[in-house]
Order: C-alpha cells, then structure tokens, then sequence
C-alpha cells in the first residue's frame, strides 16, 4: 500500500525535524509525536506525548492515522541522565512503538539504533572491529547503557519482525550525525592528519570506526527505509562514504586496527563501514562530505 501520512517521533529534535521535512518535501502528509511543546514548524500535526507510557504512544499513533513511523524520540546520548534512564528510553519507547505498529498495521516502523549497538564511543575498552569493512554482520559487543539499549532494541525488533503480519522493521546505524556547520567547525577546519586525531573529539575518531553523516542523508535514508517493503525486521548502517580523517583509509586501518582482517581493499577516503546492504535494499547512497564543504 503507498504511504500517505508519516509520524515521526521526537520531531522536535534535530534529526527528528530533518526527517519530518524529508517527508514532507516529499509529498508526504507529517505528525510529529513528541514530548513537551512543539518546537518545530515542519510537521502538518503534533501530538505532545510521553513515549514511555505505553498508553499514550499507542493513542497518539493510532490517532495519527499514519501509514509507517519513525521513532527518533530517545535519549540521544548517555552522557546527561543516569544509566538506566537511557536504557529505559531506548528500549521501552522502541517497545512501545513497535507495539503499536504492529496491532494498527502500519506498513513499517524505523527505529534509531547506532554505532554504538557494536560497543563504541562510551565504554573504556577499546572497539572490537574483527574486520574492514565493517558490515551488518561483524560481532556486536555492547557493554555500556546506552550501547547495550541499542543492541537490545535491535533484538526487540528481531523478534516483532517474525511476528504474522509484522511491519516491515528497519534500525539505522547512525553514528554522529552533523549540520554543514558542524562538519566545517569539526572537520573541514580542523587538523584531521593523524597527529590531529590524537587531540579529536572521540566520537569522529577510533571509537566510531571514523564514521560519520550529514543531516540530510540522516533524513533520506530514513524516508527510504519507511518506504521499503521486505518481511521483518533488517539493520543498517547509515555512515556517509568516507571517513571522518584526513588520511587514507589504508593508513588508518594500519595504525588503528592492525589486528583486523581487511575482507576488501581500501581505497582513498573510503568509509570503514560498509553500505552495500543500504544501496542495494535501500536504494540509499550518501550523497554528502565534509571535503566538499
């Protein structure tokens, strides 16, 4: 069935406002579900929300009249609120929406995941990457609250996807997504040779693979995956096409991940992280760089 009319849930954070103007330059009819006011003037509705009370996330999709939702209203980060709060956050509200999608029959659900399912960024051990490129089948090894949440939620999905009649599910693997601003301020002018990754921020170095996104390719594959239709529930990795350094891929994986096998070569800037599965389920190519900026 075409889709009409999307919720998109925390429309009122970044990405979650992103995405509702992908949709909605896109023809689609919009509902932001939310907590709080609304602080965006995107969306065609909004429905002020608590998307921990099961009660209240299925009244305000169901009243939605949505065809297929987002879900981006998480805690986005472990950093500002006690452990298990962002578990809770992550996992319930997923649960929740999951929920709902399936006994209204949406057509499809898209959850947040993150690099972080695979253990990154938060934890003191260092990121287990086995091999390069990365893909959606490299070991999973969570172990702080906010990546054990998304490793959860992933396996939550896994098991409403074989469900009869179950949505068609996807989690995006977003890693630190980012405005032009940001990227110029972090990236373009900054030092990202390998001396300057030594004083970088942690979330655009080792830890996340050296992985990162723009805002609207954070948005279009959304929209993308809303709009697939294959049965259960599949995981994504979202990462733009090269790596947040300014050094050759081939050099990085020497110098940061001497004990990964290297299953394909290495060529320029390109991203550690592969999205084949993206581009060929998806349709979705990352279109933006900081390099261009």
């Amino acid at each position: 069935m075409p889709l009409e009319r999307i919720a998109v849930t925390g429309g009122n954070g970044k990405i979650g406002e992103a995405i509702l103007a992908e949709f909605a330059e896109h023809g689609y009819e919009t509902v932001n579900i939310a907590r709080g006011k609304r602080r965006e003037e995107v969306s065609d509705e909004f429905r002020s929300t608590d998307l921990l009370d099961a009660g209240e996330t299925y009244g305000s999709i169901a009243r939605s009249d949505a065809d297929a939702v987002v879900h981006m209203g998480t805690i986005p980060g472990p950093t500002n609120h006690p452990g298990f709060r962002t578990y809770e956050s992550n996992v319930m509200s997923a649960y929740h929406v999951l929920e709902a999608g399936h006994e209204l029959g949406l057509e499809s659900v898209v959850l947040p995941s993150s690099i972080n399912a695979m253990g990154a960024a938060y934890q003191r051990a260092p990121t287990d990457v086995r091999y390069l490129p990365v893909d959606e089948d490299h070991p999973l090894t969570p172990r702080d609250p906010y990546a054990t949440s998304k490793h959860t939620m992933e396996v939550t999905a896994d098991g409403f996807g074989r469900l009869p009649d179950a949505p068609t599910i996807s989690s995006l693997r977003y890693p630190w997504v980012a405005t032009d601003d940001e990227l110029r301020e972090e990236f373009a002018e900054a030092d990202r040779s390998l001396a300057g990754l030594e004083d970088a921020w942690h979330h655009t170095t080792r830890d996340v693979v050296f992985s990162y996104l723009h805002i609207d390719d954070a948005a279009s594959i959304a929209r993308l995956a809303a709009e697939a239709e294959f049965d259960g529930h599949e995981t994504f990795w979202a990462v733009a096409t090269d790596t947040s350094a300014d050094v050759s891929s081939e050099r990085l994986a020497e110098e940061y991940f001497p004990d990964a096998s290297i299953e394909s070569p290495l060529e320029g800037h390109e991203t550690l992280i592969s999205v084949d599965k993206a581009e060929e389920r998806l349709g979705w190519t990352p279109e933006r760089s900081w390099r261009e900026l």
